[in-house]
């Protein structure tokens, strides 16, 4: 061990420790260290009322007169779906299915457009469905326009992909209440909202698809003398088909997401609006049975439209005669007609009889009722135990959550310089044995886990971000960094952001960890990925409102029940992200593993983990993402962060609180996006594999 080991970054880390332990000591007389002062913080959200209700006053007969048109196709397709006698609706469901992707889709789709059918909640369902029929063309139709208009202008894409971000990580409840105020309420306002979710992924995937036509092809068209229009529509957007049926897949999928959110400010009689009644009931049984009736739908929709983007490229040379391209579409037809003929015989076809609709509802309550008087003191335990070891330290640092009260003692000088020495020296020794990166990570946990990390200094904080950006993306990531975090300092935001971050951090660390072991699981064990999956597919699915249900039942109102929901939607891209990374090996690389005579576990540690660690850090990516869209849900259960502002300027109609609050949490987001595929890009580097992936 030398002192050579330790690089020029470990000693930067030391200064900055240096500079927050020394304003940690003067903020006692320092007061604007630790609260950030009321005279400098800037009116933003009195300025943008002011910018709302000029627009509201002088343009809002022409955002109505919009809402009275897009009425009308969301009604005719209500119409029409509810019109057709459900039998025929799901025969024609299931033979979209078997076209996209076989028997298996087929039977699936058929199994659960049954299940909706049997359980009440057929109409429901039709009436969600419109809506997600009107706002995905629209979504797609306008995130395709933008797509190609960011293709073309390098200057317009520097402009549409930072709004982008913007709309995926803004809470969408947020930007619910200047909808409401131009708008009105009806479904016309869900459309809208789901529209503004659901279009980013299109603007994506076209520009992405648009880029990766090969020069060759475009060559190609040149030389046979294609017009500019004929190159564009007859030659690029055919090569870049299947990723622009991706981005369709994805619009569709995030337009389903937003059906209960849509449901609030529309007040329509779909299942978003059954899904919120049986909540505010307080009745888990029939709002999972409910909530899972908007998971299938997503199931059903993604695996269609995935299906048909995998088959956009494929040639089938049997299919030359008219009868062989037209067959399904002829099945199709003529299994409907016979349906719905046989319909006007038999009405059960028709509507499904009151009488036999099948709800386990009331004999799931049941069960969790049991659960929660029999195994009362252990649940009490467990949250007793969260709350005080885990969660408040890191909140409130130990210096604040050891206490006799709660762990049965009190701080001492001589537990302090233990804890100072051990630390210290644990940091320095990793540091001259070269491990620089993780001699920083016990530095800094060190001085978060004592003091908090809503005790320490906001300056100090907004160094340390914007240092680990400059680390890890460059200059340009840790000065956006340090002025994101500036920003919530100004707005006088900074308190709230802390405890959006604290919940979030320690939700997305847990769900990250717990992933990623599954997903490692998942990866060496062909039965276990197919267990995982479907429970991976309905927890990413199923509403986040009906998420909230089990933990507030059981656990009651606090951090630690959003923090379990959270966590139970956070998980999922986690496990997805490792097993696709370990998965996706390069073959060479494990097979001249094993003729070294390397054993499973140094395989898997040394060669496995590795190589697949950068696409492991997208998946801690995806999770820092899902945390913070289910935090905002979080909200309702007790939660005092940002997302607590946003639900504060919807109730009281301030939009300048809300959007303000929702852009701090879409700067966090922004950050730990640009943080996590800065170091994941850096890593693929390194060993030499494809960075754009």
């Amino acid at each position: 061990m030398r002192l050579h080991n330790l690089n020029r970054g470990f000693f930067h880390w030391l200064a900055v420790i240096a500079i927050t332990l020394a304003c940690i000591s003067i903020e006692g007389e320092w007061k604007w260290l630790s609260e950030y002062p009321n005279a400098f913080i800037a009116p933003f959200s009195d300025w943008l009322n002011v910018i709302m209700d000029w627009t509201v006053n002088n343009c809002g007969s022409f955002f109505m007169g919009i809402s009275w048109l897009l009425e009308w196709p969301i009604w005719a397709v209500q119409k029409v779906l509810n019109w057709l006698p459900w039998s025929v609706s799901v025969f024609l469901f299931s033979a979209v299915a078997y076209a996209a992707s076989g028997w298996r889709l087929a039977i699936f789709t058929l199994s659960a457009t049954i299940y909706m059918v049997v359980i009440g909640y057929w109409e429901e369902s039709m009436n969600s469905l419109s809506l997600v029929a009107i706002s995905v063309p629209l979504a797609i139709l306008i995130g395709f326009v933008i797509g190609v208009w960011g293709f073309y202008s390098d200057r317009a894409e520097r402009v549409i992909m930072p709004s982008l971000d913007l709309f995926q990580t803004v809470p969408a409840f947020a930007y619910l209440l200047p909808i409401l105020l131009l708008f009105g309420f009806g479904t016309v306002v869900g459309l809208i909202a789901s529209v503004l979710y659901s279009f980013p992924p299109m603007v994506r995937n076209t520009i992405i698809g648009l880029r990766s036509v090969a020069p060759e092809v475009i060559e190609s068209g040149l030389m046979s003398g294609a017009t500019p229009s004929q190159l564009f529509w007859q030659v690029r957007v055919p090569s870049c088909r299947r990723q622009i049926l991706l981005g369709v897949n994805q619009a569709t999928m995030a337009s389903l997401s937003m059906v209960i959110i849509a449901s609030i400010i529309g007040g329509t009689s779909d299942i978003g609006w059954e899904v919120l009644t049986t909540i505010r009931k307080a009745q888990f049984g029939e709002s999972l049975l409910v909530g899972m009736v908007i998971a299938l739908m997503a199931m059903i929709i993604d695996r269609i439209t995935f299906g048909l983007a995998q088959r956009s490229g494929i040639y089938d040379p049997n299919q030359q005669g008219l009868f062989e391209r037209y067959r399904l579409l002829l099945i199709a037809a003529l299994g409907g007609a016979v349906l719905f003929v046989l319909a006007q015989i038999f009405s059960v076809l028709v509507d499904w009889p009151r009488e036999m609709v099948w709800s386990p509802g009331r004999a799931m309550n049941d069960g969790l009722a049991y659960l929660i008087i029999n195994y009362h003191a252990q649940i009490d335990a467990v949250k007793t135990f969260a709350f005080f070891y885990v969660m408040l330290p890191i909140k409130i640092g130990l210096q604040g959550a050891v206490s006799p009260f709660t762990w049965g003692f009190a701080l001492t000088p001589y537990h302090k310089a233990i804890y100072t020495l051990a630390m210290a020296g644990f940091s320095l020794w990793l540091g001259l044995r070269g491990k620089n990166m993780a001699g920083v990570l016990v530095m800094l946990f060190a001085v978060f886990i004592y003091f908090g990390l809503t005790n320490i200094p906001w300056p100090c904080v907004i160094l340390i971000y914007g240092v680990i950006g400059w680390k890890v993306g460059g200059r340009n990531l840790g000065l956006g960094t340090m002025l994101g975090f500036g920003f919530m300092a100004v707005t006088g935001n900074w308190a709230e952001a802390m405890l959006s971050i604290y919940l979030c951090g320690i939700a997305a660390i847990i769900s990250f960890i717990f992933g990623t072991s599954v997903g490692i699981w998942a990866a060496h064990n062909d039965r276990v990925s197919a267990f995982v999956r479907p429970i991976n597919d309905t927890m990413q699915t199923m509403p986040l409102f009906v998420i909230l249900i089990p933990f507030v039942m059981v656990f009651k109102i606090g951090e630690f029940t959003g923090l379990l929901a959270i966590i139970a939607y956070a998980f999922v891209p986690a496990i997805r992200y490792a097993e696709h990374g370990l998965r996706n090996l390069p073959e060479t690389v494990i097979e001249a593993a094993n003729m070294m005579g390397a054993t499973k576990n140094q395989l898997l540690w040394r060669v496995k983990i590795p190589l697949a660690l950068p696409v492991m850090m997208l998946g801690l990516n995806q999770t820092i993402m899902y945390a913070i869209a289910m935090l905002v849900i979080a909200a309702l259960v007790g939660t005092n962060g940002l997302e607590q502002i946003v639900y504060i300027g919807l109730s009281d109609g301030n939009f300048g609180i809300g959007i303000i609050a929702g852009l701090g949490m879409a700067i966090i987001a922004i950050i730990a996006d640009r943080t996590t595929q800065a170091w994941s890009r850096t890593r693929r580097e390194q060993l030499g594999l494809d960075a754009s992936l």
